[in-house]
């Protein structure tokens, strides 16, 4: 079976190749002109006094060198927490002391990270390269057929990596040998210049794109089941790019997932099936807990959904025209980023104010993160901040 697969790739990859000399790439900032109908941005709404009604104090920071337009989704495995930039950094901490555990410099730029699962790490390059790191050390290259934005997912043994023809592929984690390679859709002219869907449920591999959650065999890459949240509507092809971007929330079976630009939606991964969707203009993704599935839109309002329902609990403008970030759960809070170094608590319960933390005037548009039972924020200059509650 495999080596038929490897066959079929090989043979595909000139059509695949040229199909990518045609594929268009937007960027995020050329979406986003298309989400206000003023030429100019709106400005952020003024905030409120803040009163810390969750206590927390900056236990202590770190830098991992400026980000660069990376695609940068953190990875945490225990207490360490892996991150890297543009200009080919791949810095582990320790996420309970900010203390370096390891630092490798590439001789490449990073396009996305990062992929890992504590014993292998692995980043796309500019080059069109998976870069697989073990030890601090660089261990394999593999050059892709088609550029990809999205961080690899190691499990298994394995470095599963999306490309933005939304093609998937399967690598050995110790050698970077092709295992599988399961072609892209036809017929789409645009790819999002984001980071996609790419995690696993069980012993099923979960990947988002062109409105749909699908299930893969991790084996062979063949389809277990496809789930839609969101269809393809618009006058245009920027206006009908729906991929599913990368930030998630997963409690067991049910996965939570943002369709660019038109709805939320959760579905059950064992059963393949959606249970509800909700429309919400947003591209940052979800966040997410036992109860409730938190999302932000374009214009920055926050709002909770009922996780089982999809029905909405609370929506809050407070922090409206403020590039925030994907929401993170932490206790009874929301925690949230903004593009002038906030780092937003809000009271998961109903949407009000907990508290607030300045970083620093680079910004913050990377998910906060939690490990080793703290709270960290990084910022665009490589700033990294760890914070404790009191």
């Amino acid at each position: 079976m495999i080596q038929s697969q490897l066959r079929q790739s090989s043979s595909c990859a000139p059509k695949r190749a040229l199909r990518w000399a045609l594929l268009s790439v937007v960027a995020a900032q050329l979406v986003a002109c298309s989400m206000f109908s003023s030429s100019k941005k709106p400005e952020p709404k003024p905030l409120e006094a803040n009163v810390a009604l969750f206590a927390a104090s900056q236990v202590w920071t770190a830098n991992v060198g400026s980000l660069g337009n990376i695609q940068l989704t953190p990875v945490v495995n225990g207490d360490a927490v892996t991150l890297a930039t543009a200009a080919g950094n791949v810095v582990s901490l320790q996420a309970s002391t900010g203390t370096e555990l390891w630092r490798l410099k590439l001789d490449a730029n990073i396009l996305a990270g990062v992929g890992g699962d504590g014993t292998t790490f692995a980043v796309i390059s500019n080059q069109n390269e998976v870069i697989a790191i073990r030890e601090g050390k660089e261990l394999w290259r593999y050059a892709l057929p088609a550029r990809s934005f999205t961080p690899p997912f190691v499990a298994g043994e394995r470095v599963f990596v999306i490309t933005a023809d939304r093609a998937l592929l399967a690598l050995d984690a110790d050698n970077g040998a092709l295992i599988w390679d399961r072609p892209g859709s036809d017929g789409e002219s645009l790819s999002l210049r984001e980071s996609l869907l790419l995690t696993s449920v069980g012993n099923t591999l979960v990947a988002g794109f062109s409105g749909r959650v699908v299930g893969i065999n991790p084996d062979t890459g063949s389809l277990r089941w496809e789930s839609s949240v969101a269809i393809a509507r618009g006058i245009n092809d920027i206006e009908r790019l729906v991929d599913i971007v990368g930030h998630y929330s997963r409690v067991g079976n049910n996965i939570c997932v943002q369709a660019f630009q038109s709805a939320i939606g959760c579905v059950n991964a064992s059963l393949g099936e959606t249970t509800w969707t909700q429309r919400v203009n947003g591209a940052v993704g979800v966040g997410g807990d036992e109860n409730f599935v938190y999302s932000v839109d374009v214009t920055g309002r926050m709002q909770a959904w009922d996780r089982i329902s999809g029905t909405q609990q609370w929506l809050s403008d407070r922090l409206q025209y403020r590039d925030l970030t994907a929401p993170l759960q932490i206790g009874r809070a929301v925690a949230v980023g903004d593009a002038g170094g906030l780092l937003h608590l809000i009271e998961r319960s109903d949407g009000t104010p907990l508290n607030r933390f300045q970083t620093n005037s680079s910004g913050i548009r990377v998910a906060p993160i939690y490990a080793g039972n703290t709270l960290i924020a990084v910022t665009n200059n490589g700033a990294v901040f760890g914070y404790r509650p009191d």
